[in-house]
């Protein structure tokens, strides 16, 4: 499974005003590993960045007046991304400004040319409802190291994402496993059939029952009588 984990940088904050992209970072993973065939641009957006864009980025109109255009790095851009998944931070925000660059030289929409998109927001939001879910916030929960990130830059953001994104998708999907799958990096996979063993089943004896019972009531007690096993016992 290819991933490209993806971030822009632009001169304000929208696209349809004609705001223009500046900086595009993507991060490869191939089977959720760090390929190291990252893919990253300065651009000439052909205009200046609005002073707050300028305050996010720190990337100043002089830098960028003998980049190349948009045009110039198009088809390089969109054969990397083929067919790929993409990850993306708040992904309309992204995704708007690319189709409006590929507008605007006629091409098609990103989505003909990808496989789909992840919005990694939306992810953090669902397993982190109520709190903070930009970046940095989730750099700090997941234990991702951003000290080096003073101001935003597409390329820095997408390995930190592509960071972050690993961390909230790392736990197990499953309790039964594929065993018709082979591994990932290669090494054989070693299948146990489970079905020869016997599993013994231990009761629990007098004393470990009546400690059991004694503990229930404590905690049936300390709810005043709330406690489900009760409420859900036979009469």
């Amino acid at each position: 499974m290819r991933q490209i984990v993806l971030d822009t940088e632009t001169t304000g904050l929208s696209a349809d005003a004609g705001d223009r992209i500046i900086e595009i970072g993507c991060v490869e993973l191939l089977n959720r590993k760090l390929t190291g065939n990252n893919l990253h641009f300065y651009l000439n957006p052909e205009r200046d960045s609005h002073e707050d864009a300028l305050k996010v980025h720190g990337i100043s109109n002089e830098f960028l007046r003998d980049k190349p255009k948009f045009a110039a790095i198009a088809d390089e851009l969109l054969n990397y991304l083929r067919d790929a998944e993409l990850i993306i931070h708040n992904a309309p925000f992204d995704i708007s400004f690319l189709n409006k660059e590929l507008e605007r030289i006629g091409r098609a929409p990103l989505k003909t040319f990808i496989g789909e998109v992840t919005d990694s927001l939306v992810m953090a939001k669902e397993m982190f409802p109520g709190k903070r879910n930009g970046l940095d916030a989730l750099c700090d929960r997941l234990g991702v190291d951003n000290s080096g990130r003073t101001l935003h830059g597409a390329l820095l953001d997408a390995e930190l994402l592509a960071d972050v994104y690993i961390n909230m998708t790392r736990g197990q999907d499953a309790l039964i496993m594929d065993l018709d799958s082979a591994s990932t990096d290669g090494t054989e996979v070693v299948v146990i059939d489970l079905s020869r063993f016997e599993l013994p089943v231990l009761l629990a004896n007098d004393q470990e029952a009546s400690a059991h019972e004694a503990l229930l009531l404590d905690l049936d007690k300390a709810s005043k009588g709330k406690t489900v096993w009760r409420s859900m016992a036979p009469a």
